[in-house]
């Protein structure tokens, strides 16, 4: 099987084009600034606002299997327009689809969130992630998209990072104490996805951690892993902070795990391990 990984240089995208080609996959890859130099992947500089070179990229690679781990932030045309320019693309090109989405497409006026639930974003990440679903499924109707939550792993993550820094006294912050996610561990990820395309799934599907937590309960399990002083964690609440976007997003993921082998672990048990 020739797979591509869109958005391969990112953090999500390294783990599948690692967990692709152990699995005998013949993987290229695309990157947007540089490419990881270390890689065994074909790789391919794109940008997904350029319907002329996606049609190249996907000609030459001619992939049986096109994953989307990107990120554009709330760049409405990379983040919602280009994977539904890549959805089209892999139409024409006779490719599977699987697209990685956010819990940032809800409000967190609900407790919990299953596949059935529709988006309700108050953020412009949020909104264009919403609307990246929406268009993917209207002209890719098999394509799969995958909402995930908070990605961690190998100490490479942006909040494994933010934890270190933040005992260090190298960076400005806090942890928030009523910011709730379910965080995944990036191996889970990326092997749930590439699970995804091996089944007849299609449509939404939820891959997050089993482990509801806080981003400073999160902080202290990665600080203890790590042998890191704990109590020079600082705190605070996002809810005095003027930072936009949901309080408490937790991911229903029961549907989709009883469809899959990988067992998406929570946090608890992930971070019990040295990164």
């Amino acid at each position: 099987m020739t797979t591509l990984i869109v958005g391969g240089s990112g953090f999500l995208g390294t783990e599948l084009i690692r967990q692709a080609i152990a699995a005998g996959h013949t993987t290229a890859a695309t990157y947007a600034t540089r490419p990881d130099a270390t890689s065994q992947a074909v790789w391919y500089p794109l940008d997904l606002r350029d319907a002329g070179r996606l049609d190249a990229v996907m000609a030459e690679v001619r992939p049986h299997l096109v994953v989307n781990a990107s990120s554009g932030g709330a760049d409405w045309a990379v983040t919602a327009e280009g994977p539904v320019r890549l959805a089209t693309a892999a139409i024409k090109h006779g490719s599977r689809l699987v697209h990685v989405s956010s819990d940032a497409v809800f409000s967190g006026a609900r407790l919990h969130y299953d596949e059935t639930c529709f988006p309700d974003p108050v953020t412009p990440y949020g909104a264009a992630k919403a609307a990246a679903e929406t268009g993917i499924l209207a002209v890719h109707p098999e394509a799969v998209v995958a909402r995930t939550s908070l990605i961690i792993g190998y100490g490479r993550s942006e909040h494994e990072r933010a934890v270190h820094e933040l005992i260090a006294g190298t960076r400005n912050g806090v942890l928030f104490t009523d910011d709730i996610r379910c965080p995944v561990h990036v191996t889970d990820l990326a092997a749930a996805l590439l699970e995804l395309a091996s089944l007849d799934a299609v449509g939404i599907h939820h891959l997050a951690g089993a482990d509801t937590l806080s981003r400073h309960e999160l902080g202290v399990l990665i600080a203890k892993r790590d042998g890191l002083d704990v109590s020079r964690l600082p705190t605070g609440l996002r809810a005095h902070s003027t930072l936009p976007g949901a309080l408490d997003v937790r991911l229903d993921c029961q549907a989709t795990q009883r469809k899959l082998s990988t067992t998406l672990r929570g946090a608890r048990q992930f971070c019990t391990t040295p990164a």
